[in-house]
């Protein structure tokens, strides 16, 4: 479609928040997102919190199942140059667990790969 629009001589600025060919993850994403800041602000007065957690590549058995060159190649993608380690999203789930004021957010978890 962007090409089709630009071949028309148009500007065209696509934004997304997924990989490329994912636009269906990146809307779904966006989904959650705004479902969990709109259901946050609709059950706060009933002393319901709710927020997310948006963990990156973590070293799991699936990751460690993948061939070695993909995950080497995307782990050079993740700023820190490493996956997650399990114990490390187990710590972001009790922070919002424990914190009675995090609420309507999602907690990225990811290196500062922003997926």
């Amino acid at each position: 479609m962007a090409e089709a629009v630009a071949a028309q001589g148009a500007k065209v600025a696509l934004v997304d928040i997924g990989n490329i060919g994912q636009t269906n993850y990146a809307a779904a994403k966006a989904g959650v997102a705004a479902m969990t800041v709109t259901w946050a602000k609709e059950l706060a007065r009933h002393g319901i919190r709710v927020a997310g957690i948006a963990p990156g590549f973590s070293d799991t058995r699936m990751v460690a199942r993948m061939n070695a060159k993909v995950r080497e190649k995307l782990v050079s993608m993740i700023p820190v140059r490493r996956l997650a380690a399990p114990d490390e999203i187990a710590q972001a789930a009790l922070f919002v667990l424990q914190d009675d004021y995090y609420n309507g957010r999602i907690l990225e978890i990811d290196g500062g790969l922003r997926l």
